[in-house]
């Protein structure tokens, strides 16, 4: 049963991420983006980890996300007149890229077999019992990573303020 929501959750990732890449639109590749951070949510489920999923829901795709359509409506970007053509050679380009990052990703999975990869059973609930479900965030997170956590928050805070001043100026 496991593997089976593990295959359903990673397939509805990958999907809603691809759709949200190739979409036009940038507000329907935002709500593709959701949909791909709520199949992380059920991955994170699935690890025995509910307060990873949880956050993921509640900053990822609620607040962030919340963030990022603001930001989209604010600056007009869902309404375009004409679609962009997009030129052959660039499509052409794109699929070759695509093709090398899977070339390499099959190479990476045929030199490490999933047995090593996998995880020892009930790894999660042992760190979970020993420091707790917030434990086993925050200890990394403000110890190890706690300068680029404090970066990635200034650099929001700079996306912000400039999406506010490029408004701005259109007003």
């Amino acid at each position: 049963m496991t593997v089976t929501l593990f295959w359903i959750f990673a397939g509805a990732a990958i999907v809603s991420a691809m759709l949200c890449v190739t979409r036009p639109n940038p507000v329907v590749s935002a709500l593709w983006l959701v949909v791909t951070l709520f199949s992380l949510a059920g991955l994170f489920v699935i690890l025995d980890a509910q307060f990873l999923a949880v956050l993921q829901v509640l900053v990822y795709a609620g607040a962030i996300m919340v963030l990022f359509l603001f930001v989209i409506m604010l600056l007009n970007l869902g309404r375009s007149e004409a679609p962009e053509r997009r030129s052959r050679p660039g499509i052409a380009l794109a699929v070759a890229v695509g093709g090398a990052f899977l070339t390499l990703l099959a190479a990476i999975w045929s030199a490490r077999p999933p047995e090593a990869v996998k995880m020892p059973e009930g790894t999660m609930s042992a760190l979970q019992s020993a420091q707790g479900a917030v434990g086993v965030v925050a200890e990394p997170l403000y110890r190890t990573y706690l300068i680029p956590f404090e970066l990635t928050s200034i650099l929001l805070l700079a996306a912000i303020v400039g999406a506010v001043v490029l408004a701005k100026k259109r007003l």
